[in-house]
């Protein structure tokens, strides 16, 4: 039986904090976008700051899907599940935000003692609604956490500090990769000027892209028009939503 809650019950934030995986969904505003779900399992990178706010340092990788729907529509849910003791799923959700590396807000969420390599943006969660249900999630046991992704991004950051405009520092990988979602969508702000600066196409790796043509019209440079061509399909699609709702 399903049991829903205002905010984050006192119980529940002992149990979050001691889980070593959480996944984050979201979704563009368009109906033929891609959901995207993400594991996250590094140690140290979610904290409840409140019953209503808790926040996870976003760490590099091939996609950013979640920053570019929160650019959009702001919606965001975060899900834990229990692997040991008694079966338990807990539903965080709320609307986020971001801030990216390098920003004052950054760096008040995550001290420079505090962040680990590859780190781009600490995202804060608003939550509205918190779910919790007891299914058959299956036991498993807990071995360890990984360190591919923060010893591979040590080795980006490395080759920045040494050359600031390497092809092999942090800054270009995330101009490449990190710079629009798969729908399109702007990323990380940080990779869209640097792909700008340094004349990257950020979709080489993402040929698949159906706006693609329209950002890359004009050389990469112009790309405030298109910005704003998204920016306005955004706010259209809001409007027609809440013309949906209000009509029900």
């Amino acid at each position: 039986m399903g049991v829903f809650f205002d905010e984050i019950p006192e119980h529940l934030i002992e149990w979050i904090n001691a889980q070593h995986l959480f996944w984050v969904a979201s979704a563009p505003l368009s109906q033929t976008g891609h959901v995207n779900i993400s594991p996250k399992g590094v140690a140290g990178t979610f904290q409840v700051i409140d019953n209503k706010t808790v926040m996870y340092q976003d760490l590099s990788g091939s996609g950013s899907e979640t920053i570019a729907h929160l650019r959009e529509n702001g919606r965001i849910t975060v899900l834990f599940q229990a692997f040991s003791g008694a079966p338990r799923i807990v539903r965080l959700f709320g609307t986020g935000v971001w801030y990216e590396f390098g920003s004052d807000e950054y760096h008040r969420f995550i001290p420079d003692s505090e962040r680990l390599p590859g780190s781009r943006a600490a995202i804060i969660v608003s939550v509205h609604k918190v779910g919790t249900v007891c299914y058959a999630v299956p036991f498993y046991s807990f071995e360890g956490h990984r360190t591919q992704l923060l010893d591979f991004f040590e080795k980006r950051e490395a080759c920045e500090k040494a050359d600031p405009n390497s092809t092999n520092g942090l800054r270009h990988y995330w101009a490449m990769k990190n710079a629009a979602s798969v729908d399109g969508l702007p990323g990380l702000r940080i990779a869209e000027l640097t792909a700008k600066e340094r004349g990257v196409d950020p979709f080489a790796l993402k040929p698949f892209v159906r706006t693609r043509n329209l950002w890359l019209s004009g050389g990469l440079v112009n790309w405030g028009p298109v910005l704003s061509r998204l920016a306005t399909v955004s706010t259209e699609a809001r409007i027609r939503r809440v013309n949906v709702t209000e009509s029900h």
